[in-house]
């Protein structure tokens, strides 16, 4: 019998906003969820909310957006990811997952625009689709590692 894998949430945190995506009931594919607002209430409430999400969608795995520089470091923007995702594993109880992000935004704006949507009206729809990709991403790595497991270690 196949077990499941937890279903995956995926996470592009901001200063202004959080979008958010979860995947399918068979761990296939990443869908736009939604865009949490960071208000005056802060990172508590977008913490909340995601809870919320967590429980309603049955989310076992969180994979938040690490933003990395190009040549691979790590910034202060990658300083408050990495934070946001220990908060975030405290407060769901979650296994977290961190998985580069580089480019997504700029990926999502692409993909929005050759759809047709005006990027420039829709920064909560980027955010939505930046999640989506970054999730598609670990989903995609996570379906390679079990079609192409890497060979036991001999001692």
């Amino acid at each position: 019998m196949m077990q499941t894998a937890p279903r995956a949430m995926g996470i592009d945190h901001g200063e202004a906003r959080v979008g958010v995506a979860v995947a399918d009931s068979l761990g296939m594919l990443a869908h736009p969820r939604e865009t949490i607002r960071v208000d005056q209430k802060g990172e508590k409430a977008v913490v909340a909310r995601i809870v919320e999400i967590i429980r309603a969608d049955k989310i076992g795995v969180i994979v938040v957006g690490l933003p990395r520089n190009m040549n691979g470091t790590e910034g202060p923007a990658a300083v408050k990811v990495r934070a946001f995702a220990d908060r975030l594993k405290a407060a769901t109880g979650c296994e977290v997952r961190l998985q580069d992000e580089r480019l997504s935004t700029v990926a999502a704006q692409k993909a929005l625009h050759a759809g047709g949507r005006d990027v420039k009206k829709g920064r909560s729809v980027i955010d939505q689709a930046a999640a989506q990709i970054i999730l598609q991403t670990y989903l995609d790595s996570q379906a390679l590692r079990e079609s192409f497991p890497l060979p036991e270690e001999e001692d």
